[in-house]
């Protein structure tokens, strides 16, 4: 435990800082108007890839690696690596169900991204809503979130579905560096190495 500990710590860095200011506090209808045309700008992009580094623990197991998600519509390609066990896994898929592939008897299928995930590897991910929480939005039509906007408007946490994503953003740009979600006991959280598209500006 105490290992895998220091391994959620050491891929986590210095940890998320929950809304980090980017700068002096904007009026607050300039704020959201900034934000709204910001949120407008990430949606608009149907294309667009992260690379980074995530430690995701669920009652006291888990563990870290590398991540690189790339999006296309609704359809989405996650590649997971484990350095520590030299596992790596492939989740695809999109609207009609998801595939998994890199596990011992060979891949799985299932309706439910997160799900098979979960069976799989024991990784609590919220897959469908995570490529909408990852850019710093609420996820499908957003009806059900709650979102404290940081001081130049972009979102400084989000709560939606029992989970809650605290962000860290750059001085500047569309999209956040940190992120760290939790529900309950399950917590994923993901360093931003590098975003491809999807943004005015680069992330760092």
């Amino acid at each position: 435990m105490a290992i895998l500990a220091a391994l959620l710590s050491a891929c986590a860095g210095p940890g998320v800082r929950p809304g980090a200011p980017a700068g002096h506090v904007l009026p607050a209808a300039d704020a959201a108007a900034r934000e709204a045309a910001r949120a407008a700008r990430v949606r608009a992009a149907a294309q667009w890839s992260l690379s980074g580094r995530i430690a995701v623990s669920n009652a006291g197991k888990g563990g870290s690696g590398r991540i690189e998600w790339s999006q296309r519509g609704a359809n989405y390609q996650v590649a997971l690596s484990a350095p520590v066990t030299r596992q790596s896994w492939r989740l695809s898929g999109g609207a009609d169900g998801a595939r998994l592939e890199g596990l011992d008897g060979g891949p799985r299928e299932g309706a439910d991204a997160a799900e098979l995930l979960f069976q799989a590897t024991g990784w609590d991910i919220p897959v469908a809503a995570l490529s909408d929480w990852l850019r710093g939005l609420p996820a499908g039509a957003g009806r059900d979130a709650r979102i404290v906007p940081g001081p130049d408007g972009r979102p400084q946490s989000i709560a939606q579905g029992g989970w809650t994503i605290a962000y860290e953003w750059p001085a500047s740009g569309d999209l956040p560096s940190r992120l760290d979600a939790r529900r309950d006991s399950a917590r994923v959280r993901l360093i931003v190495d590098q975003w491809q598209d999807g943004a005015t500006a680069p992330a760092r």
